[in-house]
């Protein structure tokens, strides 16, 4: 299999690369219909790689957006359950359904110029309220699996993956380290940046810093106010 999305090279006698480069989910009738849908990810083109490879080693190399939870999982399983030492290195993102297969590997790297992005599972619905409360009991559900691979592999608890989940949080290099997601914490990467990739880096960056200081600043408004009705008080108390 070699092809622009999901290929995968022996680079030495106990090492092969695979690269997880495109969205996580099955062909749709559309695909089907014309032709379409090469670049996917789903568990059935990695399964058939996987039966391809001879090393001992793996590198799964990541650059993807996501996709569907279904797939993300059952990729996750193959890859976590595979009699090969897997290695997972984030070449740009890993977002959603794809910061679940990268959390398959022994060895988790972000680089410097990586993100993870974790989320809840989300759908589109229609329907009278019941219909409504089944869907919104449902996502839950089918979020938990993801909640429960990120507790497991990394230092932070379950209570805290679910905030990180409800902000729909990105995860830096040094993020990633310090909570446990990545296992090794490196500047290097290999591959090629995307422009794409690079400007959203530097966003989600600039993102981060700004609510840093927001917050620095209403912190030192709240501590200002405090000083303020303390010296009030003292001033007004009758003696």
């Amino acid at each position: 299999m070699n092809d622009k999305y999901l290929t995968f090279k022996q680079i030495s006698d106990s090492e092969t690369e695979l690269y997880v480069y495109g969205d996580i989910r099955e062909k749709d009738f559309f695909d089907i219909i014309f032709g379409t849908g090469e670049e996917l990810v789903n568990v059935k083109t990695l399964k058939e790689a996987l039966e391809k490879i001879k090393t001992p080693n793996l590198t799964v190399r990541i650059n993807s957006y996501g996709g569907s939870v279904d797939q993300g999982l059952a990729i996750y399983s193959l890859l976590e359950s595979c009699k090969l030492n897997v290695k997972t290195i984030v070449d740009g993102f890993a977002c959603s359904a794809a910061s679940v297969i990268f959390m398959a590997g022994k060895e988790r790297i972000v680089p410097e110029n990586g993100l993870l992005m974790i989320h809840n599972a989300w759908t589109r619905a229609e329907g009278d309220s019941n219909a409504m409360k089944k869907v919104a009991e449902d996502l839950e559900k089918i979020t938990q699996p993801s909640i429960n691979i990120y507790a497991k592999k990394t230092k932070l608890s379950e209570d805290e993956i679910k905030q990180k989940m409800n902000e729909q949080t990105w995860i830096t290099s040094q993020e990633a380290y310090e909570w446990g997601f990545s296992t090794t914490q490196t500047r290097e990467n290999k591959a090629n940046q995307a422009l794409e990739a690079d400007f959203i880096h530097n966003l989600v960056l600039e993102n981060k810093n700004l609510k840093a200081k927001i917050a620095m600043y209403v912190e030192k408004e709240k501590n200002i106010m405090v000083k303020e009705d303390s010296m009030k008080s003292f001033f007004n108390t009758k003696k």
